[in-house]
């Protein structure tokens, strides 16, 4: 006979630990399925961007104050290779201290784990074979080495990417590129400014992260291999010469990966019992740093709506209706935004390059258009 939960939370990275963390803040008890310990997790070796809204988000579940150090930036520079154009963002003229903050994800993984415990939170480390939607309740069957069970629950929210998890109408892009990721110091201190730079083969980020800069380097997934098996020295050159010189030389490379990139969206209508957030629901590329945050506010948004509906039956077509219908102007805007910025600078076309550098400079010249930006980029898109 299968066992009874309320709310079982498949993934028990960030996304699925800040909802569980939500939901024992409103006083239920969710069931959280993870395969993997903190040490084990896929991201561990790179450091991920949290924005100033996720620091909200973290706060407000007591989670903000455990994922030290986590390095500020205050400044992002946009830019584009061989091409004219440039826009310089500054948080306080956003108004407000911080665009966001870089973190080691294994840290952040581990943090959550330990203040999971902390809330008496009921994790089984157990890996999802299936989910089985239903009228009154869903089936999750897992496995845990040998052992096979079956677990009933109102309601099932899917946390984690994957294919076993993809959603009805699932769209899936294949951007024929990978992100290589690694830590490098450079010649000059960052000074909390982050670097966004647009070449022809995919977006370049700098993210200052300690006294190092972390590496996000979107290249055809041929190149990559070539990239995480170069010589430090070679790997250096070749990121200083794509890159530019104006942070002079780059030394002291570490902690080289990568991981192929694709658009993941599933269809939001979803299944009876079963609602997906964070990569489960839109899996997308890392340019402007829009996923884990996308996700977070997705974990805070339904975590809400489960709090208004305290009383009711958390599961409902009705709920998750009303959960969805909130995340769709954020969700769209974030899927569209990231995809259209891989499309429009992931060329050397000179007419598109042309354009470009016209936007970034129309950009770094209006103020107003600027912030706005800069808000719905931090805060998300909300009617």
């Amino acid at each position: 006979m299968a066992e009874a939960a309320e709310i079982v939370i498949v993934g028990g990275g960030p996304v699925g630990a800040a909802l569980a963390l939500a939901l024992c803040g409103a006083g239920r008890a969710p069931v959280v399925m993870e395969p993997q310990t903190p040490g084990q997790a896929a991201g561990a070796l790179r450091p991920v961007a949290l924005s100033y809204g996720s620091r909200l988000i973290l706060e407000r579940l007591g989670a903000w104050g455990r994922l030290s150090p986590a390095t500020a930036i205050r400044h992002i520079h946009v830019s584009q290779r061989s091409g004219f154009g440039r826009a310089m963002l500054n948080a306080e003229d956003a108004g407000f201290p911080e665009f966001g903050y870089v973190v080691d994800y294994q840290c952040m993984h581990a943090r959550f784990d330990d203040l999971l415990a902390n809330r008496r939170c009921r994790v089984i480390r157990a890996t999802v074979k299936k989910i089985i939607p239903g009228h009154d309740s869903a089936h999750v069957e897992y496995a845990d080495g040998d052992t096979r069970a079956t677990m009933r629950a109102r309601l099932v929210v899917v946390a984690e990417g994957g294919a076993l998890h993809d959603g009805p109408r699932t769209r899936a892009v294949d951007y024929g590129q990978a992100a290589v990721v690694a830590t490098v110091a450079s010649a000059m201190a960052h000074r909390s400014t982050a670097f966004e730079r647009f070449t022809a083969s995919g977006p370049l980020a700098l993210l200052p992260h300690e006294d190092r800069y972390a590496v996000v380097w979107c290249v055809p997934a041929e190149r990559a291999r070539e990239l995480v098996g170069a010589p430090d020295g070679v790997f250096t050159g070749m990121l200083g010469q794509e890159f530019g010189r104006h942070r002079g030389e780059f030394r002291d490379v570490a902690r080289r990966a990568a991981f192929r990139l694709m658009l993941r969206v599933s269809g939001d209508a979803g299944s009876p019992r079963v609602v997906r957030v964070g990569n489960a629901a839109q899996m997308l590329h890392p340019v402007a740093g829009q996923g884990l945050n996308l996700g977070l506010r997705d974990a805070w948004e339904l975590g809400a709506e489960l709090a208004r509906n305290a009383r009711g039956d958390v599961g409902d077509a009705a709920t998750l209706a009303a959960y969805r219908s909130r995340r769709r102007l954020d969700r769209y805007a974030g899927i569209g935004i990231t995809h259209g910025l891989v499309r429009g600078f992931s060329n050397d076309l000179r007419s598109l390059r042309a354009a470009r550098g016209l936007g970034l400079t129309l950009l770094g010249c209006a103020p107003p258009a600027r912030d706005f930006l800069a808000r719905r980029m931090t805060f998300g898109f909300h009617v």
